[in-house]
């Protein structure tokens, strides 16, 4: 029945003027992330429908070429870049995901933890400050926990694109939101930051669902998103983007 529903939701993604937008890039197959898109022919950017456990779901894929740690077919679970999208929101939120998957978003806890739980993936995060720089991060393991292990991150293998190392603070910490407290501060990390929610240890060395600052990259307020580790200070950035390509 569940297959049945997913091809006939395939199908109609077919059809994507009916549905009120041309974005949206579709093959009526079940992919499960944007690896299998690339692999059927398809190597342009853009919003693509893939399948989970659930039911079909709408993705950004990146595909891109060059270095070795460029090239592939991302699949990008977070986007920030213009602030369109509140991201202080609670538990069910994160767990199910939101946003514009044309622009800000956050795919969903529960679908990560399906696809990191089938294949191996590694990870990628690239920012971007608001004078135009660019520097990037990888980590050549990513996976997360079920929701019954609060969706704990694991992370691993770091290799520095000039970002710097914020996110093995993180790794084997639980997901937080403000409703749902599982960090390991006094503190509810994601109240006392009062704008996101993350794999808050006590409290962060990243936070890129902080408070969109729009150019006011001063470094005062602790509440933007940002990654401590490229400059050493908490200064707001333009653009966090985190994506994940399968490696087996």
């Amino acid at each position: 029945m569940i297959t049945n529903m997913i091809v006939l939701l395939c199908l109609s993604a077919l059809f994507p003027m009916l549905m009120g937008t041309d974005v949206v890039k579709s093959d009526c197959f079940l992919a499960k992330d944007c690896s299998d898109i690339y692999s059927s022919g398809k190597n342009g950017s853009g919003v693509y429908t893939i399948t989970s456990m659930d039911g079909v779901v709408q993705v950004y894929c990146e595909m891109v070429s060059g270095g070795i740690n460029d090239r592939g077919h991302w699949t990008v679970f977070l986007r920030r870049m213009d602030g369109e999208v509140n991201f202080f929101r609670p538990w069910e939120s994160y767990k199910k995901g939101f946003g514009n998957k044309g622009g800000e978003y956050w795919l969903g806890l529960e679908f990560l933890h399906q696809l990191t739980s089938r294949y191996q993936y590694k990870l990628r995060v690239d920012l971007e400050d608001f004078q135009g720089k660019k520097v990037y991060a990888v980590y050549k393991s990513f996976s997360v926990d079920s929701e019954a292990d609060g969706y704990k991150l694991h992370v691993s293998g770091f290799v520095d694109g000039g970002a710097g190392d914020s996110l093995s603070y993180h790794n084997g910490v639980k997901f937080s939101t403000f409703d749902k407290d599982q960090d390991s501060s006094s503190d509810n990390c994601a109240m006392k930051t009062g704008v996101g929610a993350f794999w808050y240890n006590s409290c962060y060395r990243a936070n890129p669902t902080g408070l969109y600052l729009w150019r006011k990259d001063d470094g005062s307020g602790y509440v933007g998103l940002n990654w401590y580790h490229w400059r050493k200070n908490y200064k707001s950035l333009k653009s966090i983007i985190m994506k994940i390509r399968r490696v087996m």
